[in-house]
Formats: structure tokens, sequence, C-alpha cells
């Protein structure tokens, strides 16, 4: 891994993330909305909104998961990355991420709730850095990590990738 990787990895206090990649969550808002406002899915109080630091390298990718909220990436430096969905309908789509908006890029970019998604590093021997959103906030209650063998079962056209980017 390059020096920059590592300063970000030292300077920020990332952490291994379940789902691949290195994160540190450096937003978790005060306020929280009641679990009697929100839909039956979430077990519990959230809070508004949480952020997180994300860091992925060329030879590391996030695999596919899910969460009950939409999650705003948004570009800092490094290579573009990709992310890859996969809707409840089946539909597979991706999006890249990055500056170079004459390419499709884009700068930010949101996944909506419930959509299965994965991410990877575009270029090699290279990292992405970024940030994620999520409101109403984040909760590992509501991260659920695909399982190969299921996901391949409910989206057999999308074999390929899903073999690529899950564990």
């Amino acid at each position: 891994m390059n020096v920059r990787i590592h300063e970000l990895i030292d300077s920020l206090e990332l952490t291994e993330h379940p789902e691949g990649g290195f994160y540190k969550e450096n937003y978790r808002s005060t306020g929280e909305i009641s679990k009697e406002i929100l839909p039956d899915e979430f077990t519990g109080n959230r809070n508004y909104c949480t952020g997180i630091y994300f860091l992925l390298t060329s030879g590391i990718f996030s695999a596919f998961h899910r969460i009950q909220q939409d999650e705003m990436w948004h570009f800092y430096e490094g290579s573009p990355l990709t992310v890859h969905m996969i809707d409840k309908n089946g539909e597979y789509s991706f999006q890249k991420v990055g500056l170079d908006i004459k390419n499709n890029e884009l700068p930010q970019f949101i996944v909506p709730k419930n959509v299965w998604f994965a991410s990877q590093v575009n270029e090699p021997n290279s990292y992405s850095f970024v940030g994620c959103t999520v409101s109403p906030g984040f909760d590992f209650d509501d991260f659920e990590l695909a399982d190969r063998k299921t996901l391949i079962e409910q989206f057999p056209d999308h074999q390929e990738i899903i073999t690529d980017l899950t564990r």
C-alpha cells in the first residue's frame, strides 16, 4: 500500500469494515427519531443522521450488502470507484463515483434503501477515499451482508458480479 493509504488509515484512525475496506464514523447526530415514527423494519430509535469516512484499495472490495436507509456517497480523493447495485426487481445498475463528470462520474451519489450494493476501486494499485452519509442514522441492526449462494439464487442473471463481489 502506498504512503497516502497508510497516512489516511493512521491519521483518521480507520478500522476494518465488515463489508471490506476501512472506515471510521465521524458524525452521529445527537437528535433521534423515535421507533414509533419510523417504519416497522427499524428495531429501535435512530439518530437523525450519521456519517463515515470510507477507504477502499484496489485489492479490497466492498462486498454486496444492503441497509434500510438511503446512503449518500461523497468522493474525496484517489481513484474513482464503481458502485454496483441490484434492486428488488433484479435490475442491475452501476454508478462511477469520482470527479470526471464528462465521463459520467458523479462526486455525490445516493444508493436507495434496500438495494443490494457493492463497490470497488477503478484503477489498479490505487485507493478511493470517500464519505458516506445515512439518514435515518446507520445502525448495524439495519445492515445485511449478502450471502453469495442466496443472492445468486435470488438473482441468477447476475451470478458473475455477485461471485466477484461477495466473500
